[in-house]
Parts: structure tokens; C-alpha cells; sequence
């Protein structure tokens, strides 16, 4: 048995458990119960789930990302370049048969995913108020994914960086339901809950104005 071998069944370890992890994350906070919501119902709970999740997601739909337009572009660079990551760490055995082209692709959106990560932990340590509200557990999540970024966009290209690149893969896998990027599974219900609580009130989506 080979290095390469142990490493690829040690990122497949990282996978199986981070599925895991992520799994009993979801059925713990499932069966957490919710405050029964009193309110008289206004509109449809549902249409606010529907805005949350779609439109309600867009940049002009709050001013936090209005206002502050490079940060929300180098967010959603980062979070494509981690799911890019995900995706190309899967399909690594079969790396050789991707055209030059594609796996040139692949390389240039996991550098930049990987600059936009970087910029992110530079912000949280150098940003008064980012650096205020940011626990060990954000800047650690943070370098650890731009890392598993970083050392996958050199794995496409360089077979000797594929070793490293299973170890980080598994490491971060691991601590996927450990950690902030829990988060990823969080996401899901924040917004449900969001879209419910404006939905029922007739808040979300936005009443017609009045003519």
C-alpha cells in the first residue's frame, strides 16, 4: 500500500465522517423545539421561505451587501471556490481524463478561491471590528479552507502535491461538523426560519405598494 493510496482512503475517512457529523447535527437540531408563534397569520409562511431562499438572497436585497458590495463578491468567490474544491476533490481519480482546458479552469477558480480566502483571514486579524467578534474557531475554519483551496488547485496540475492534498481534504472534512463551517448545514435553517417568521407576518415577500 502506497502513500498516495493511504492518503486517498484518509480523505475518504474525512468524507465518510464529516457526512456523518453533519448528519446528527441535522437530527439534533430538528428535534430542538421551536416557540409556537402566536401572531395572527397575515400572509403565507411559505412565499417567505420562497423569498428567503431566492430573492431575498441577493445582493440589493440588503443593505449590509449594498453597502459593502466587494466583501459580498469576495464572500461568494470563496464559498464557490470551497464547493469547486468539494467538487474536484471527488472526481480526483479520474483527473487525467479531464481536457486541458477544464482542468486549467478548475485551477484558476481554486486560486482565486483560495486569494479571496486569504483576504478574508487577512481582514478578520487587520479589521478592528471583524477582529473584535472573531473567535479562534473563524480564523482557524477560515485558513483551513483556503488551504484545502489552495493545495487542490496545485493537486490538479502536480501529482506530487496530491498526497498533501488528501491530508488537508481529510483534515478539513473532518472538522466540517466540528467547527464554524457547520455553518453550511446552519444556513439552511436560519433561512427557513427567516422566510417563516417574515412570510407569516406578510412582510416577505414585500407588499405591493399602495397606489
Amino acid at each position: 500500500m502506497n502513500i498516495l493510496l493511504i492518503s486517498q482512503l484518509f480523505a475518504l475517512a474525512g468524507l465518510l465522517a464529516g457526512v456523518y457529523g453533519i448528519y446528527r447535527r441535522y437530527l439534533e437540531t430538528k428535534h430542538r423545539a421551536l416557540p409556537a408563534d402566536k401572531s395572527p397569520l397575515k400572509g403565507n409562511p411559505m412565499h417567505g421561505v420562497t423569498y428567503a431562499f431566492t430573492v431575498g438572497m441577493m445582493p440589493w436585497a440588503k443593505e449590509s451587501t449594498r453597502i459593502h458590495m466587494i466583501a459580498y463578491l469576495r464572500g461568494i468567490g470563496f464559498h464557490v471556490g470551497i464547493f469547486t474544491a468539494i467538487g474536484a476533490l471527488l472526481i480526483s481519480p479520474f483527473w487525467g481524463f479531464l481536457p486541458q482546458p477544464l482542468a486549467l479552469f478548475l485551477v484558476a477558480v481554486l486560486s482565486l478561491g483560495s486569494l479571496f480566502g486569504a483576504a478574508g483571514g487577512v481582514m478578520r486579524i487587520a479589521e478592528h471590528n471583524l477582529r473584535g467578534i472573531s473567535l479562534p474557531d473563524d480564523h482557524f475554519a477560515i485558513w483551513l479552507t483556503t488551504l484545502f483551496m489552495a493545495v487542490t488547485a496545485l493537486g490538479v496540475q502536480n501529482e506530487a502535491m496530491r498526497v498533501p492534498m488528501y491530508i488537508i481534504a481529510g483534515m478539513t472534512l473532518i472538522y466540517v461538523p466540528l467547527g464554524k463551517i457547520r455553518h453550511c448545514l446552519y444556513f439552511f435553517f436560519s433561512r427557513t426560519f427567516f422566510g417563516k417568521f417574515f412570510g407569516r407576518r406578510a412582510v416577505f415577500p414585500h407588499p405591493e405598494p399602495v397606489k
